[in-house]
């Protein structure tokens, strides 16, 4: 029977996805948008200041300023929003001189309109009298601020991807990092099981199979927590081969949303912590709960496990795999993602609350 068993693993984890090789703010969205005006505003109250000082500061000449410097900003702003996809898809030096270019013609034009505006021209007379002065000004301005901005924006986003990469490590090391007890008490419990029960065999197999073929997977994109739960009771269901009667786990699984999700491989290790840390030292063993709560837009996930008195808590460890998913999550859901542990009556409870994104 075990003859047919396939192990199989998709290769799509060893397919490296293009990576996103531009640096700008998404200003197809708001909050964006509402920096970039508040950081040009305080520019133009900043270049205001300096020209005309405290005692000769005029707020006429302010808004105009801000009319004329907002107006090239939100402008280069729509114009960036409408190319992102294109921006995308082009490599950095190309991106860097598109953004360039297209900031300084949008503040020719900027100027342009603006000097046939304030000489009283109309539509109808077709005449711009161009300052040309005041066109370099304006350009010698914006080409300095341009090339300030993107310098900032550049080494935010490459300060960003080194840590995204540090942690894409951290987090390989620790998937990569399957426990070799785990992988030689497995084959065992399949070596035993072939001849007495070659069906529990079998789904041992697929279990193994399936708990290999997440770890080998990508650990950047979340999945579905209904997934990572699915994973997590095959994994229980081996271990449960291994202990007898001395491991049991309760689950209670409140309703959340059908699309909420996870990073792969959050709550499994939560679990494996409480089994070698927490079960497997008692002679008894003892009971892992494993609540699952949704509120006000949080998924809340508890493990208890119960542990010997004697043992200290802060074991190297486990400590080091709580602190791997603390900053694991923290870098997909920010501050808003906590991990937190206490001890309380010889119980060691584990809550991890993370705010929740529909995959």
């Amino acid at each position: 029977m075990l003859k047919n068993i396939k192990l199989t693993v998709s290769d799509e984890p060893f397919v490296s996805a293009r990576a996103d090789n531009t640096f700008l703010p998404n200003f197809c969205q708001g909050r964006a948008v509402f920096l970039l005006v508040l950081v040009t505003e305080l520019f133009v109250l900043t270049m205001v200041l300096a020209s005309s000082g405290i005692k000769a500061f005029s707020w006429d000449y302010l808004a105009l300023v801000s009319l004329f410097v907002q107006w090239v900003a939100l402008l280069s702003a729509l114009l960036l929003c409408g190319l992102k996809n294109r921006l995308e898809r082009m490599r950095l030096p190309q991106t860097v001189a598109l953004v360039y270019s297209l900031i300084l013609v949008v503040t020719t034009l900027a100027t342009l309109i603006a000097d046939w505006i304030m000489a009283g021209a109309s539509f109808t007379q077709g005449q711009i009298k161009i300052d040309g002065y005041n066109l370099l000004r304006n350009l010698i301005i914006s080409a300095i601020m341009a090339g300030m901005v993107l310098r900032y924006l550049y080494m935010q986003a490459s300060l960003r991807r080194q840590e995204q990469a540090e942690l894409q490590a951290r987090v390989q090391a620790l998937q990569s990092r399957i426990r070799p007890h785990f992988l030689f008490n497995s084959m065992n419990i399949i070596a035993s099981l072939i001849e007495t029960d070659p069906v529990t065999a079998e789904r041992v197999v697929e279990d193994l199979s399936e708990l290999f073929r997440a770890s080998l997977a990508g650990a950047d994109q979340p999945v579905r927590l209904q997934r990572e739960i699915e994973l997590c009771q095959r994994y229980v269901g081996i271990e449960q081969l291994r202990l007898g009667s001395r491991l049991k786990v309760n689950w209670q699984v409140a309703s959340y949303p059908d699309a909420a999700t996870i990073p792969l491989l959050t709550l499994q290790p939560l679990i494996e912590n409480a089994i070698y840390h927490g079960i497997q030292p008692l002679p008894e063993g003892g009971v892992i709960g494993v609540l699952i709560q949704y509120q006000a837009g949080s998924l809340q996930i508890t493990v208890s496990n119960p542990c010997r008195v004697d043992q200290p808590v802060r074991e190297s460890g486990n400590q080091l795999a709580l602190d791997n998913i603390r900053r694991r999550m923290q870098a997909f859901y920010g501050a808003e993602a906590r991990l937190d542990t206490h001890l309380s009556d010889g119980i060691f409870v584990t809550q991890l609350n993370y705010p929740m994104r529909q995959g």
